[in-house]
């Protein structure tokens, strides 16, 4: 495993982040693994050396944090945690989503105590509260740094003027700041280049990007994305423009690129996100250990500039995707 310094925050965590999405409850999704299945699969990955977990309130309607929890019991000191609020988890109940304080302070002491911990490592705004001020959701998250709650704050996709507001309105009134995004970023979406990216590298703020293999679209030929259980849900449940503005031809180079370094796709992919500076730590939603140890040998899979040059050339741009 090799390890990187979370944007300007000094805490070590591996190059390659656990997204949990995709354990807790099979009945939230047909592909999600259940509980036995979904700790063998953490326990896998601290074998590896990745100490980095993603999860959210909402995946699995709080199964996923419940199962990392149970996971990770003797293992907390060493695991880096990250959770996220936003989306609404009780449809009889308004204010068990969205960013205002009462949401946030309920939303994240429910997270705690699914996940067992006192302390979560990353708490993560899922998206921005365009009802609620910036100043407000930070104050109440600025509070539960202070209560050690929380250790350190991050945001999720968004507008880049949207991130800049809430960075600046946390230098304007004092308050603990944003050190990480996470945006959706990958070889057949970079529309995060033009402005949120280099926004985040002037700012010291670490990228950790989710869907860096494009809902599984670069792992495997374009012809074959509907082959998977997931992949045929996932045309139905996502709508991202993947296969547009080059998408296809990107696909094709990453099947070509694969097979003459004896690799596979997915290592392909992963690896062009490795060779980006600005990114720390990629999320990696996986159901099989197979895979999680093909994204851990990924990272010994070094690039040329001409490879990384080849795989770009055909991108275009497509609308923006993933804000909402």
């Amino acid at each position: 495993m090799e390890y990187t310094t979370l944007g300007d925050t000094g805490m070590t965590v591996s190059k390659i982040c656990l997204g949990c999405m995709s354990f807790g409850d099979p009945n939230w999704r047909e592909w999600v693994l259940d509980e036995e299945e979904g700790i063998e699969l953490v326990e896998r990955a601290l074998e590896l050396g990745v100490n980095f977990f993603d999860t959210a309130n909402m995946y699995s309607k709080g199964e996923s944090e419940r199962v990392l929890g149970k996971a990770l019991e003797g293992h907390r000191e060493e695991a880096v945690v990250a959770t996220k609020g936003y989306f609404q988890m009780d449809d009889d109940d308004p204010n068990s989503g969205g960013l205002s304080r009462k949401a946030i302070e309920q939303e994240l002491e429910a997270s705690l105590d699914r996940l067992g911990m006192e302390t979560v490592d990353l708490y993560q705004i899922h998206r921005r509260d365009q009802d609620t001020p910036p100043a407000e959701t930070l104050r109440a998250l600025d509070d539960a740094v202070r209560r050690g709650k929380v250790r350190y704050l991050g945001a999720s996709s968004m507008w880049a003027h949207e991130f800049a507001e809430y960075l600046h309105a946390s230098d304007q009134f004092g308050l603990d700041r944003f050190v990480t995004m996470q945006n959706h970023y990958n070889l057949v979406y970079r529309e995060e280049e033009r402005e949120m990216l280099p926004l985040c590298e002037r700012e010291g703020i670490g990228v950790i990007p989710w869907s860096p293999l494009a809902r599984g679209y670069l792992a495997r030929p374009h012809e074959e994305i509907d082959a998977t259980r997931r992949g045929e849900a996932e045309e139905h449940l996502y709508e991202h423009p993947y296969r547009e503005g080059g998408g296809r031809e990107i696909n094709e180079r990453v099947e070509e690129l694969a097979a003459e370094n004896g690799v596979k796709m997915a290592q392909i992919a992963l690896a062009w996100l490795f060779s980006k500076d600005v990114v720390d730590a990629p999320i990696v939603g996986t159901t099989s250990i197979e895979h999680l140890e093909d994204a851990v040998e990924a990272l010994e899979i070094d690039l040329r500039k001409s490879d990384v040059e080849y795989l770009e050339e055909p991108y275009e741009p497509v609308p923006v995707s993933g804000h909402e």
